[in-house]
């Protein structure tokens, strides 16, 4: 029979944190005492101590405890050393390294995808993705995979004012069409193109979560015709693109525990 590990003060109290993430934002004492098996008064000093330094507050009419205002200090040097581009990085080179093809990032900006940062093929053949492209969130991988995964509130509002116009012969500019191909990249978690915005090139992207769940970026892979239409060269290069996107959004916070 394995014995259970003996916790020490600061992995129960640790344990006792990580709790108030997620749906349940609040406990007390005797909740917490039957999730964890830790004694109600074990459970109760670690929370008075950690009250006593603001990571937990207390509701004085329900006594329920929720996580305390001392997380909005830490705000600023998150996002100054947990940025897109710099966390990022070691993700695309990654990539990079496996595909040899171009990478880049993506966000929305308004109704327009822009790539914000991008590693070159060092291929002889390649497809090219400047610093600062954009595109309609219609057309091609990396900007229909943007559009999919955003808030469905997002997405009513940009087919009210949008104006879908072809780029190319291979542009789906049927709006009913174009709902239908968002559900099938949110299903299948990934989003591929074939001369939607430039004849020639084809185009791998995935989804960059926050710890909400909610969209932050495109990851994703520019190929030439030549080279994307190769079935078992598409899979591989899907394969590496969509395991790297995951790691790229549980370092921005995503809990990927459940998937």
């Amino acid at each position: 029979m394995t014995e259970t590990p003996k916790r020490n003060a600061i992995e129960k109290a640790l344990e006792i944190m990580l709790k108030f993430r997620g749906s349940k934002p609040s406990w007390g004492i005797r909740e917490l005492s039957g999730e964890l098996g830790f004694s109600p008064a074990t459970v109760q000093r670690i929370l008075q101590t950690l009250k006593s330094y603001d990571f937990i507050r207390q509701d004085p009419k329900t006594r329920q405890y929720y996580i305390g205002n001392v997380f909005y200090r830490f705000l600023e040097s998150l996002n100054n050393t947990n940025n897109l581009t710099g966390t990022g990085r070691r993700f695309m080179e990654n990539v990079a390294q496996e595909t040899r093809e171009t990478v880049h990032l993506n966000i929305i900006e308004g109704s327009l995808r822009i790539c914000i940062d991008v590693i070159e093929s060092p291929k002889v053949l390649k497809a090219g993705m400047p610093i600062g492209n954009h595109s309609p969130l219609y057309a091609g991988a990396s900007a229909k995979c943007l559009l999919a995964f955003s808030s469905p509130e997002f997405r009513k509002e940009y087919f009210k004012t949008a104006q879908i116009s072809p780029l190319t012969g291979n542009t789906i500019v049927d709006r009913k069409q174009l709902t239908e191909e968002l559900a099938r990249i949110r299903r299948q978690g990934y989003a591929a193109s074939l001369g939607e915005r430039t004849p020639g090139l084809g185009s791998l992207s995935a989804p960059v979560f926050d710890y909400r769940g909610e969209i932050l970026a495109s990851l994703s892979l520019a190929i030439p015709e030549i080279r994307i239409t190769r079935q078992d060269y598409l899979a591989n290069c899907t394969k590496i693109l969509t395991r790297e996107a995951k790691e790229f959004s549980k370092a921005m916070g995503l809990d990927t525990s459940g998937t």
